[in-house]
């Protein structure tokens, strides 16, 4: 999952670079134009962060099945002090699964949050870099 996880972020960086425009201005050589986006790059990790550090999204596995089992003995509780405990226990177990998987989502989200802020401040880094050496950047 890791492996997956680290594999996305790099696709994304890729993705995010690859729709910029930088375009030599003041008549850079394809070679210059080569040496000060790998300098830039370097220059915005430094102040922006790597965006790919970002770490990975949270396990989606550990959030459903506790959830749900602490549901099941909820509801067995307050089934038996109703009469009823497997009915409790049927109705804990929906319960806190969904409780958990709202969790999850949730969780999945400011990992995205997250993962976007950081590609933004370091495509803004980037471009800044690149537009003070002479370059348009859209």
């Amino acid at each position: 999952m890791a492996l997956v996880a680290a594999s996305v972020l790099a696709l994304r960086a890729e993705l995010a670079l690859a729709q910029m425009y930088v375009y030599p201005s003041r008549g850079q050589s394809p070679q210059r134009q080569q040496q000060d986006e790998a300098s830039c790059s370097q220059w915005a990790t430094q102040q922006a962060g790597n965006p790919a550090a970002v770490g990975p999204p949270p396990e989606p596995e550990g959030q459903v099945l506790p959830g749900a089992g602490r549901g099941v003995v909820i509801g067995a509780i307050g089934g038996a002090i109703g009469g009823n405990a497997g009915k409790g226990a049927a109705i804990g177990a929906a319960s806190g699964a969904l409780i958990g998987g709202f969790r999850r989502a949730d969780q999945q989200q400011a990992y995205q949050d997250a993962q976007s802020a950081a590609y933004a401040s370091y495509q803004r880094a980037y471009a800044a870099c690149l537009e003070g050496r002479g370059y348009t950047v859209r």
